[in-house]
């Protein structure tokens, strides 16, 4: 199995930590920005953390939970019962340096994503995206954008939830965002914490560089995440499933600046 795609240790509780020390691997030796951990908790059932030098924003995936974080009670969190229901994800900034905690009011999914934080913003509930369509026929998907670069709500982190109807392709044309050359690139290292609908499907994702020191083609199933420390990472849904994925991204910049393949990016040109 790849050193890049991580399955979960199990079916309930904390089933996925990535951590900067864990995340290293030999083809991903300086990882450094970027973590995920995903729960899966049964109603009643209760979880909290420190997320020290880290900033995390906390992303109910499906199902509901109350959070309290610094001080506060945020209340209950989380609307759609099924991911693949499409409606706006409720997500809650925690800066570096807070306590929280989660209690599961049903049975819920949620994801952590954590950057190296500098106490720039403060605990709050964010704003519920709207959803964008991105992308035409085959290359057509549907986007949450949780905290992207347009809305200042973090000190590093990058998320966002893509939807991808199942025959399409996502993250596509293959691009990179692997230097750290603002504006023309920014170096992000990224996760994705994959779901298929119907749950026993699979779907694909490629993470490759152009002078072929890193080509790496997974499998993926519901609950996998997909390390990507550099290169292209093109997804693709087979007929009959339908892909989600949540991504994390961070790097030196908060800014999302990246560069097509040059043998495709005629696609985003012509589909422009």
């Amino acid at each position: 199995m790849s050193d890049l795609l991580r399955k979960p240790v199990g079916e309930t509780g904390k089933i996925h930590e990535i951590t900067i020390a864990n995340a290293k691997t030999p083809k991903s030796p300086d990882w450094s920005y970027v973590g995920f951990s995903c729960y899966r908790l049964k109603a009643g059932e209760r979880v909290g953390e420190a997320t020290g030098e880290l900033e995390a924003i906390l992303v109910m995936v499906e199902g509901k939970a109350t959070i309290t974080a610094a001080g506060e009670d945020f209340g209950e969190q989380g609307e759609r019962m099924d991911v693949f229901e499409q409606s706006p994800p409720h997500a809650v900034y925690l800066p570096n340096g807070t306590d929280w905690q989660a209690v599961a009011t049903t049975d819920c999914t949620f994801g952590l994503c954590t950057a190296p934080g500098q106490g720039g913003h403060k605990a709050r509930v964010l704003p519920r995206p709207e959803k964008v369509t991105r992308g035409k026929g085959a290359n057509t998907r549907y986007i949450f954008p949780i905290a992207m670069e347009e809305s200042d709500v973090a000190d590093a982190l990058l998320v966002t939830e893509v939807f991808t109807p199942a025959g399409n392709w996502s993250s596509y044309p293959p691009h990179r965002h692997d230097q750290d050359d603002f504006p023309a690139m920014t170096y992000l290292e990224e996760t994705y914490y994959h779901r298929l609908d119907p749950g026993q499907g699979y779907g694909h994702q490629r993470v490759f560089t152009e002078d072929g020191s890193l080509d790496e083609t997974m499998s993926v199933n519901s609950h996998d995440v997909v390390l990507v420390p550099r290169g292209h990472h093109p997804c693709g849904a087979p007929h009959g499933y339908e892909m989600y994925y949540l991504n994390v991204m961070a790097g030196p910049l908060r800014k999302w600046r990246f560069r097509n393949h040059p043998d495709h990016d005629w696609i985003a040109r012509r589909d422009a």
